[in-house]
């Protein structure tokens, strides 16, 4: 993480209640289709998560309404998106607001930074996050790639996505809009 970045903070309250109404089943489906293309494509992936793979790990957003829940089974690999409360059985449990999450996955922000400022917060079995996060970090996935686009379509997705987060930073009042190009911070 550079210097001038900090960060962002928690989303607008609004989004959350955006999202809590929303039906969890077909989110979980496409979060679970996208997980099991991604390791169908990439099984060095689950190579390397070695043990971590088989137990489950929550990702809890500070500032959304619900948990996520992961299993890399692989047998069965899911996202199953609970409540808050539900995610205290995983054998690790990873709480921060959505876009430190965001740009942890992304390379935005550095892992031991946000941890020792303490917007990254974890609970239950460390040495399962360290595997997660190694993984993560070494294979270095854009959005495209977890989602198995390649060429123009791959390009096109990680600008839109790249967008996306800058404008979702933006009104979490993160970073400050370049006047120029109004998709993209600084």
């Amino acid at each position: 993480m550079s210097d001038s970045q900090s960060p962002p903070g928690l989303l607008p309250g609004f989004i959350s209640s955006l999202i809590s109404p929303l039906p969890r089943a077909p989110m979980e489906e496409i979060l679970s289709r996208l997980i099991r293309s991604l390791i169908a494509r990439r099984p060095d992936l689950m190579a390397r998560l070695g043990d971590t793979a088989e137990v489950p790990i929550a990702v809890v957003p500070d500032d959304l309404p619900h948990a996520f829940r992961l299993s890399l089974d692989r047998y069965n690999p899911r996202v199953r998106i609970v409540d808050k409360e539900q995610a205290r059985d995983a054998s690790a449990i990873i709480r921060a607001p959505f876009l430190v999450l965001l740009g942890l996955l992304d390379g935005t922000f550095d892992g031991d930074a946000v941890f020792f400022s303490r917007s990254l917060r974890i609970e239950g079995r460390m040495d399962h996050v360290l595997a997660l996060r190694n993984t993560l970090e070494e294979a270095d996935l854009t959005p495209a790639e977890f989602a198995g686009l390649t060429g123009t379509a791959a390009d096109l997705a990680n600008r839109f996505a790249g967008r996306a987060l800058d404008m979702a930073r933006y009104m979490a009042g993160a970073r400050e809009l370049d006047p120029q190009d109004p998709g993209s911070a600084r």
